[in-house]
């Protein structure tokens, strides 16, 4: 299998194509294809990353958070340092944002909710158009420190808006999830899951009964990315390596 002969099949899988996003999904850096010898994954696209990624003899680097978001970036100062090291390493960056937190099975959101044992969700968290995130019963009540270990959870931002001591419903959405308070509460779920909150949630979720686990943007974004590593190893029988520049936010 060659470098571009991945990336398309990437694309199918991901449907990209389909999504409105403020991130250039698909191929942000190019490089001559050749056959596919080992494909790194990161959650962002950084100095980090795209370093290891070369010395770590990667062709191509998948990452949740892409160098290029909507508008013209100029090439200067550390973004120039980025994508010279990109170049220079032949390698070819891949960047999948809101199309790797929607996918199911393989995005942020569907793999939260099969770690927490789900095997039936509907969808939840509208995103210009798409619902993007997930709602559903957990296979049975769980206290929120059950939770938090089948997640894998190392900081937490923890908010006991309903008092319950066992969970049954959980909203996922992964990442930023702020926006999608309202909606949470409006489904009525026990507990909504994601990565990072805005401080009024905090009184919105307190006032309307609604439990909220924020565990971190970065660590809730890790799932899409190590479900794609692990899907590439499997199907196409290619090296894989994870690239974890943690930020602890």
């Amino acid at each position: 299998m060659t470098i571009k002969e991945y990336v398309s099949e990437l694309e199918t899988l991901l449907d990209i194509s389909s999504y409105s996003d403020i991130s250039l999904n698909g191929i942000q850096i190019d490089t001559e294809d050749r056959e596919l010898k080992k494909v790194g994954f990161a959650v962002d696209a950084c100095y980090e990353t795209i370093d290891e990624a070369v010395k770590n003899n990667c062709d191509i680097l998948v990452v949740h958070h892409g160098l290029f978001w909507g508008s013209p970036l100029a090439i200067t100062s550390s973004h120039y340092n980025r994508v010279k090291r990109a170049l220079d390493g032949g390698l070819l960056l891949f960047a999948a944002h809101i199309p790797l937190d929607a996918n199911i099975p393989y995005g942020n959101n569907a793999q939260i909710a099969i770690s927490l044992g789900m095997k039936e969700f509907d969808g939840f968290g509208e995103w210009k158009g798409k619902l993007i995130g997930l709602k559903g019963k957990l296979p049975f009540p769980m206290t929120i420190e059950e939770i938090k270990a089948l997640l894998g959870v190392k900081h937490s931002v923890f908010i006991n808006g309903n008092g319950k001591e066992k969970i049954e419903s959980v909203a996922i959405v992964s990442g930023s999830g702020s926006s999608d308070t309202e909606d949470a509460i409006k489904s009525g779920v026990d507990l909504f899951i994601t990565g990072e909150i805005h401080h009024e949630v905090y009184h919105q979720a307190m006032e309307n009964g609604l439990s909220v686990l924020a565990f971190g943007h970065y660590d809730s974004e890790t799932f899409g990315v190590k479900a794609l590593k692990r899907m590439t190893e499997k199907r196409y029988n290619v090296e894989t390596t994870f690239i974890d520049a943690e930020t602890g936010l």
